[in-house]
């Protein structure tokens, strides 16, 4: 017997079980890793003294599945995976993916679209009578009537829509032994979530709450009406904050969906204990024959030391799964993971992460957080940096320099999203130094997004001069130590409030400063982001006021293609955006144009930079896969799959 958790009927038969307690159902393969929700909550609660099992990947044309390791005690708590199953499968033109990162050998079509609606249908014809509770993004991000961007139309609560008994939303492991400990005492259905923080069920009515409630416009309403969709979302994301959150209330028909406060972060002494439970830190040995499972290769030497993001940037949704406030685990937990790590078969020496949501984040942005929350209307880092932000970077660098000095590690990277503007923050260069000569390789990513200001402020992120002031900051600090490393920066368009002008400006800055990136993102509406409220209904909640959207696939094109200017395939649309925008001047000879004119007989090329990339401490060479700390970036959410090789040299006038 191995030291994973039950997948099969023989498996539980060696442990001496006759059932299991909870089935847990996921889209993704197996993986016994600290990075993968699933492992994280069967271990939680195998640590409360329940028996788990595990039904990964099971068949969706029926329930023969469900029914192999026999009818749980309690209940079948069922997630999608570490990412939303529409976008595992479709890239944000909607066109289907042919590979999945999180099954065995990569191979797609593993999980069905919409895997926890499939699944939870398949939970209730398997066992009628046992309660069927959701988890995990995918679920969590549609806990409300939401605006569902591949059926182009909003959708209800998935609790209405799976006739499941209650959501367990965000990060889950104080809602879930609460739960389970209420489903053994006897309470059921959505009983059990009744009084239990970071859940929500639906109900006949909304008598004896144990909190202040606030309601949204009902399902039918924001149906009917974008601004009422528009004020529902605001309303969402102001009530989620654990210290001053409010119950939520939406109606739906003659039910009412209640969304309880949020859970409590996790203390410090609560996170080591999760992560120090016994995970076996890789994919199970079933799919060994089957090529593995290729998400592993991103974490399984990597650590997440922190949760949170008071970044909250419109188009993450992190704000509304993870929260604002930040949970940390201590330097010794952290330690002692790395000394795991390096008893690993295949380690050599590089712990490739030490990071998270955002890697920089040891605390929250100020102490008014912990007893008053964070600011309803206000954002730490947008449009600039709060004056009441403690912008330090001391007990992260202490934390990289402890890690260094390990036996057996050779280098510690930091490869997850860094904050730029949290570190200009930062008036002590102590961190920003380190970083440079000890934990990147070659290169530093890091997501500007837009050059736009007029973009920026729609995607709730800093100006652009700041990311101007970064990238000097670097490059004067790699000069300073001989070192010649790039800044790579991602790139995102076709967000709400970016127009055409806007994309043609980013276009002109990558020419002036000799970048052509090879990963731009399109905008992806995912649901539960208030970019994507705006993308829905053409206003912007903050403010209620219209707003620009490009929606057609023609501008969407346009406005990625004029990011990759240089790209012989793209020229046809370039020239048609140029001419659209009124823009023919950027067509010509001069260092400032971005494409030539047509020439009979003259291949259609771009032409060349108006000056040489390590000027400006960016590389055009293409850079290595993204990764975010926590979920392997071989399938990001927030990432486009990296475009082909194959840029034209240009030719020389003749």
């Amino acid at each position: 017997m191995n030291g994973f958790l039950p997948i099969s009927k023989q498996d539980m038969t060696e442990r001496g079980w006759y059932y299991c307690d909870f089935l847990i159902v996921t889209g993704d393969a197996y993986v016994d890793h600290p990075s993968f929700g699933t492992a994280i909550i069967s271990r939680v609660l195998e640590d409360a003294g329940y028996k788990v099992a595990i039904l990964s990947q099971p068949d969706f044309r029926d329930e023969h599945d469900f029914l192999a390791m026999g009818r749980p005690r309690y209940a079948v708590l069922i997630n999608g995976g570490n990412i939303d199953s529409m976008v595992a499968h479709y890239t944000s033109a909607k066109k289907r993916r042919s590979d999945d990162a999180y099954t065995p050998g990569g191979k797609g079509g593993k999980r069905p679209d919409r895997a926890v609606t499939v699944y939870s249908m398949l939970a209730r014809r398997a066992f009628p009578d046992t309660p069927v509770y959701l988890g995990g993004i995918e679920a969590s991000l549609r806990r409300f009537a939401h605006y569902d961007y591949w059926a182009d139309r909003v959708m209800p609560s998935i609790l209405e829509s799976t006739g499941a008994d209650g959501v367990m939303y965000g990060m889950s492991e104080h809602s879930v032994v609460e739960l389970a400990n209420n489903l053994q005492h006897g309470r059921k259905g959505a009983d059990a979530c009744v009084g239990v923080r970071g859940t929500a069920y639906m109900a006949h009515d909304a008598e004896g709450l144990a909190w202040d409630a606030v309601e949204c416009p009902s399902y039918e309403d924001v149906c009917a009406s974008k601004p009422d969709y528009a004020r529902s979302v605001k309303l969402q994301y102001d009530e989620q904050d654990a210290v001053r959150g409010r119950a939520l209330l939406q109606r739906h028909g003659r039910r009412v969906l209640i969304q309880n406060p949020p859970a409590k972060p996790l203390t410090t002494e609560e996170m080591d204990h999760v992560y120090a439970l016994p995970y076996m830190r890789t994919y199970h040995p079933s799919y060994e024959a089957l090529g593995g499972v290729p998400a592993i290769q991103e974490v399984q030497f990597s650590i997440i030391h922190n949760r949170g993001c008071f970044g909250a940037c419109n188009f993450c949704a992190l704000a509304f799964h993870q929260g604002r406030y930040i949970q940390v685990r201590s330097h010794e937990s952290v330690i002692e993971e790395a000394k795991k790590i390096t008893q690993m078969p295949g380690f050599k020496g590089y712990i490739h992460d030490v990071g998270g949501p955002t890697a920089n984040f040891r605390f929250p942005a100020c102490k008014k957080q912990d007893t008053h929350g964070c600011c309803k209307d206000k954002r730490c880092l947008f449009p600039s940096a709060c004056s009441n932000i403690e912008a330090d970077h001391t007990d992260y660098l202490n934390l990289l320099r402890e890690l260094r000095r390990i036996e057996g590690i050779k280098k510690v990277f930091v490869r997850s999203g860094l904050r730029y503007d949290y570190m200009m923050a930062d008036r002590n260069d102590a961190f920003f130094k380190e970083l440079v000569e000890h934990h990147i390789s070659g290169q530093l990513k890091v997501a500007p997004e837009h050059m736009s200001d007029n973009a920026l402020y729609y995607m709730g992120k800093p100006s652009f001069n700041v990311y101007e002031q970064f990238r000097e900051r670097y490059a004067r600090i790699n000069q300073k130590l001989g070192r010649k490393q790039y800044l790579v920066p991602y790139l995102m368009s076709s967000h709400p409030g970016a127009t055409l002008d806007d994309a043609i400006m980013l276009a002109q800055y990558l020419n002036r400063i000799g970048y052509m990136p090879e990963q731009v993102q399109d905008f992806y509406p995912t649901p539960g982001t208030l970019s994507t409220a705006m993308y829905y209904t053409g206003i912007d909640p903050r403010t209620m006021k219209p707003v620009y959207v490009a929606k057609t696939p023609e501008e969407k094109a346009m406005q990625r293609a004029l990011l990759q200017w240089r790209r012989p395939d793209k020229r046809p649309i370039i020239l048609a955006a140029l001419k659209k925008a009124g823009r023919e001047d950027l067509i010509g000879y001069g260092k400032e144009c971005l494409i030539r004119p047509n020439r009979s007989g003259e291949q259609n090329v771009a032409p060349r930079s108006s000056k040489p990339a390590h000027r400006h401490g960016v590389s055009a060479a293409r850079p290595e896969n993204p990764r975010r700390s926590g979920k392997p970036a071989a399938k990001p959410a927030s990432r486009a799959p990296q475009p082909k090789k194959g840029w034209a040299k240009p030719k020389k006038k003749k």
